[in-house]
């Protein structure tokens, strides 16, 4: 009987390597054999072997672990239904210990060693070399092998996620392998969705092992928090709907606090972004020479001049519930001040671009003027100006979530969104297109839309991030970030489907 995919919410659930494997200890201590777990992921790894195999010799390179033990099983069960199987190990069979000793004793055929790559007549390429706890560099053995396979364009099928890949953070030293497919198990792991693992997983299938549903729990539920790849599926029930009877105040109105003259176009494309996002009434407020300008190439949007980048005015009508700052603004005191004005009159904020910029000398000062819902979005170099990068994404997101007390969003392919509490969404719908001067004033926009709408800050952030992608991705090569607003009301009836 085939090993059965997770279902489909599940497979949105994320544990590192180190949370899956107390997983897989107190699935054994609770009474499930390690041997039967291996035994059902070997198979299900042949069966995504055999489903891909379109002609020639399957080769598995088995490590000297568990994940090796998983490739062992595999071999014997494509050979069984009649495959043409070789089996290489890195070290020595005498080597291997307790399940994946067993597995390697109930392989009938011969196993070589991990020598020079030799593809001629090679269909499939199955890496059961390293599991997701791996870290470092790969052998040099391995690495050819890596390296040789990318070459040649050969189908690599991996074993949890391909190696040379950190499972928990998706980096990689040096070489790794290119996998058309990654089979895990149990869950999936960040390094599937993290750069540059991403772009080296290939597509990813999260089988049922019969894992400890109890114990699954309890790892979500452990420090720092739990992590889930950010789907609709997580927040669609939350998008603001438009009643019968509703007005445009019940959506919320965004200002947008733009720049001068010549830097208005960021600002014009936050406010164009938080009505596509749903916003009931968006406000650019920009110095009072740019009114002119701005008025011209925005028609629903309004514009107001702000004398001495005085915001004071304007909150007056606690009506401007949201607040867009940084876009295009001027990085200096000014700005400094207009953010510590509008979070001192206790208003939601999205702080973008030049706003995060103005406080890299001050990032607990912006925690403590943050008393109420917030949403900063750096991109990786105004995260680094923030706080000093680890390397690991997601925990350089949840430092910055924890300090300010506000929602992170730290941009890429592989944005991470993480709330104060720990709780983390990975985008796994990253579009290339993207990567283009206003996309990320877009997105602010977007999460202030839907924050005016009543999101809360958490399921905004990642609902717009979703969004942006689709967006884009709708658009792929021609994409400019003027687009971008114009394609969100094509993904967003996508968004509120039912499915994953």
């Amino acid at each position: 009987m085939p090993q059965p995919l997770i279902p489909a919410d599940a497979a949105l659930q994320l544990l590192t390597p180190e949370e899956m494997g107390r997983v897989d200890r107190a699935t054994i201590a609770a009474g499930t054999p390690g041997s039967v777990l291996m035994e059902r992921a070997g198979r299900a790894l042949a069966e995504r072997v055999r489903d891909r195999w379109d002609g020639g010799r399957i080769v598995v390179l088995a490590g000297p672990g568990n994940n090796g033990g998983d490739g062992f099983v595999a071999a014997r069960w494509l050979a069984g239904w009649g495959f043409a199987v070789e089996l290489a190990l890195l070290g020595e069979r005498t080597a291997l210990r307790g399940d994946a000793a067993l597995a390697a004793a109930a392989w009938s055929g011969p196993v070589g060693s991990l020598t020079r790559p030799v593809l001629d007549g090679v269909g499939i390429v199955v890496d059961a070399l390293f599991g997701a706890g791996f870290r470092g560099a790969l052998t040099d053995d391995a690495a050819a092998w890596a390296m040789a396979t990318a070459d040649a364009a050969v189908p690599v099928v991996a074993a949890d996620l391909p190696s040379g890949v950190d499972g928990a953070t998706g980096t990689v030293s040096g070489a790794s392998f290119l996998a058309r497919e990654s089979v895990t198990f149990g869950r999936a792991k960040p390094g599937h969705f993290l750069l540059p693992g991403a772009a080296r997983a290939g597509a990813v299938s999260v089988v049922d092992i019969g894992l400890d549903p109890a114990a699954i729990a309890a790892a979500a539920d452990a420090e720092p928090g739990p992590m889930w790849r950010n789907r609709p599926t997580s927040w669609r029930d939350r998008l603001p709907r438009r009643r019968a009877d509703a007005h445009k105040y019940a959506f919320g109105h965004v200002v947008v606090v733009a720049g001068d003259v010549s830097h208005g176009g960021a600002g014009r494309l936050a406010a164009r972004s938080a009505l596509a996002a749903g916003a009931g009434l968006v406000t650019l407020a920009c110095p009072s020479p740019a009114v002119s300008v701005n008025a011209a190439r925005l028609d629903a949007v309004m514009v107001r001049g702000v004398d001495d980048g005085d915001l004071e005015p304007l909150l007056e009508d606690r009506r401007r519930n949201v607040w867009v700052l940084g876009p295009g603004a001027g990085v200096g005191p000014r700005l400094r001040e207009q953010v510590a004005t509008v979070l001192g009159a206790g208003r939601t904020a999205v702080l973008d671009a030049d706003a995060l910029t103005s406080f890299a000398d001050g990032l607990d000062e912006l925690g403590h003027l943050i008393d109420a819902a917030c949403v900063l979005t750096p991109h990786a170099g105004e995260a680094a100006r923030l706080a000093t990068p680890t390397g690991d994404k997601v925990a350089d997101a949840r430092f910055l979530a924890a300090r300010t007390g506000a929602v992170v969003v730290l941009k890429g392919f592989d944005s991470v969104i993480a709330a104060p509490d720990g709780a983390v969404r990975i985008a796994d719908n990253g579009c290339a297109a993207l990567a283009t001067a206003g996309s990320g004033d877009v997105l602010a926009g977007l999460i202030a839309g839907l924050l005016a709408g009543g999101m809360a800050a958490f399921d905004a952030a990642a609902a717009a991030v979703w969004l942006h992608n689709a967006a884009g991705a709708a658009a792929q090569r021609a994409l400019t970030a003027d687009d971008l607003p114009g394609l969100v009301r094509f993904v967003l009836p996508i968004a509120t489907e039912r499915g994953p």
